[in-house]
């Protein structure tokens, strides 16, 4: 079952400005607990959502892509390195790697993702709701929150606990 995602991006428009508040109100708090808080809402969320019924950050977003990612990724493919990021990549205004497309050229259909096993570290990492010092990527999260229904369901048990 695919998850609303219209729905989920309507409500953290409607609630942009109350979770920009908040977001700037935890970085200058930095609660001791924020790291705990945060994870065991990730578990909880991530019992209830599949990124596989979703995968809007997939098509909708570009990670930065290491060199490190990509001398994997064109190991797995069986590419030279100056044809992979010839075929699939642009640097940007930081001169970093990203895709030059949208959705991601390795995302299929299922969602699933053709590169898995080999994918960037960002992509691994993403979307962050995991991590200790979390209140280092509390912006970061508040634009996560437009992309990706966890982010969002973690934020909002966020402004229940603090």
């Amino acid at each position: 079952m695919r998850l609303d995602l219209e729905r989920y991006k309507e409500l953290a428009h409607n609630k942009a400005k109350e979770n920009k508040a908040f977001v700037t109100r935890l970085r200058k708090k930095k609660p001791k607990t924020l790291d705990g808080t945060v994870l065991d809402a990730h578990v909880e969320v991530f019992e209830r959502l599949d990124c596989l019924d979703c995968a809007n950050c997939c098509q909708t977003i570009s990670p930065i892509v290491t060199d490190r990612d990509i001398d994997r990724m064109a190991k797995h493919l069986k590419m030279k390195r100056p044809a992979l990021i010839d075929q699939y990549f642009e640097l940007d205004e930081d001169h970093d790697y990203v895709f030059k497309e949208t959705p991601c050229p390795f995302l299929m259909n299922d969602n699933y993702c053709m590169i898995y096993e080999v994918r960037p570290r960002a992509c691994r990492e993403y979307p962050h709701t995991d991590r200790k010092r979390f209140y280092q990527i509390l912006n970061l999260t508040y634009r996560n929150s437009f992309v990706c229904p966890a982010v969002y369901e973690v934020l909002e048990t966020m402004k229940r606990v603090y």
